[in-house]
């Protein structure tokens, strides 16, 4: 008795013993709150401006701009194929087959005046398709790194604008 005990004890601990915690989910706030900057400008054309610069530097291809609105769409792509993958997938599925192959990522922003200053709430989403054009995977980017880059490359541009070099 004391043996099973034993052994149904350790299998506990193999099973569930290395079983980390899940990811803590950002709340919505949380997201919107670094997907948000202030500039201390409220000249909204000087800011839409340097966004746009900013996203063709970085090889994004602008979809949409409404300054009346100050919307701003814009999208890039990367092959992200394994030939590994293709291959092994094609092996194993002939025809039917479906690997990763291209991703794109989808940014969309809102510029606006607010009082003496000009408020940017930008939001990125990570779209993968696989061979056949399905898609595999779409999620909104949630790394706050991302975001402090990416203003931090429009804190740039605005300077930029504003100096008029």
């Amino acid at each position: 008795m004391r043996k099973r005990w034993i052994i149904s004890f350790l299998a506990f601990l193999f099973a569930f013993g290395c079983a980390t915690a899940p990811p803590i989910q950002k709340t919505q706030l949380q997201i919107r709150e670094f997907q948000t900057r202030t500039y201390d400008t409220n000249d909204v054309k000087l800011v839409m401006k340097a966004m746009l610069n900013v996203l063709q530097d970085e090889g994004y291809i602008v979809k949409n701009a409404v300054p009346e609105l100050g919307l701003l769409t814009a999208e890039k792509q990367a092959d992200v194929e394994s030939k590994t993958e293709a291959f092994f997938a094609a092996f194993f599925a002939g025809a039917q087959a479906r690997w990763k192959k291209a991703c794109f990522i989808e940014c969309s922003a809102n510029v606006s005046e607010h009082g003496k200053q000009t408020r940017v709430r930008v939001n990125f989403q990570s779209k993968i398709l696989d061979n056949k054009g399905g898609i595999v995977e779409l999620k909104q980017i949630e790394d706050e790194k991302y975001y402090q880059d990416f203003f931090s490359r429009v804190d740039k541009g605005i300077f930029i604008q504003k100096e008029k070099l």
